[in-house]
């Protein structure tokens, strides 16, 4: 088996499930492990596991990929700029988790990205998620003004890791809550990070950060062992945690040392 980077990606059957070691993925397109396979939970799961994920064009195969170095948003170090911190005082948003999945998954879809031509969201991967939705692994968060969806996420959670997959906003700072609100309970319930895959000025600004792949399989896998949450469900005073948590983050940065 080769040690270095090939300079093709592997070409996958549909079976059996199996993809080759992560550090035989291209640097040029960075990350570029295989193509082909499936898009069955099976398939799915299995990737995840390993921090392969799946990513191509309308008339493409399928691409797994496993970018080095990796974006993640590790759940201590989110940070809550002004703005956001007065856009959860306010209480004029409600969140909530794997009320609309769905709705959450075709808006990701149809919102327009400045950087890609088209979605990557087609029908199939739609298909794909939704029966991991119904199996229990993936979920979405929703952030609804005056009951109407204006802002969401989704990702797949396996043990105590949440590999994120997009989001979208329709009023301002709605994404950045869905993910405030993702990253408090995940944080209460023991995540220790969230996967956001490729880098973003968005997701920088929101804490996130670039770690090596090595660094992040050796995370992947402590968290993927650990027992997943037993219900999926929002904290109702959420908001208020996240609060204490970013006043209790800026008391400690501005301590001198020794006090």
């Amino acid at each position: 088996m080769p040690t270095k980077p090939l300079s093709a990606p592997f070409w996958l059957d549909p079976h059996p499930v199996a993809f080759p070691p992560t550090h035989l993925a291209l640097n040029e397109p960075d990350g570029l492990l295989a193509i082909g396979g499936d898009l069955t939970s099976e398939w799915l799961l299995s990737a995840y596991q390993k921090g392969i994920f799946p990513w191509y064009a309308h008339d493409d195969p399928i691409l797994w990929w496993t970018p080095n170095p990796r974006s993640v948003l590790f759940t201590d170090a989110i940070h809550l700029s002004k703005s956001l911190k007065k856009r959860l005082r306010q209480a004029r948003f409600d969140v909530t988790f794997d009320q609309a999945f769905t709705d959450v998954l075709k808006a990701c879809a149809h919102t327009p990205r400045p950087d890609q031509d088209g979605t990557w969201i087609l029908p199939e991967m739609m298909q794909a998620y939704e029966r991991l939705h119904h199996q229990g692994h993936a979920h979405s968060v929703e952030v609804w003004q005056d009951s109407v969806l204006v802002g969401g996420l989704y990702g797949v959670a396996i043990g105590r890791m949440f590999f994120g997959e997009s989001m979208f906003s329709r009023h301002s700072d709605a994404s950045k809550l869905a993910l405030v609100a993702l990253c408090t309970q995940l944080r209460e319930w023991g995540f220790r990070l969230i996967d956001t895959q490729v880098a973003t000025d968005h997701l920088q600004r929101m804490g996130a950060r670039l770690v090596s792949r090595e660094l992040f399989e050796s995370l992947l896998t402590q968290q993927i062992q650990q027992s997943a949450p037993p219900v999926w469900s929002l904290s109702s005073n959420w908001a208020q945690n996240a609060l204490t948590f970013a006043h209790n983050q800026t008391t400690q940065t501005s301590r001198p040392p020794g006090a």
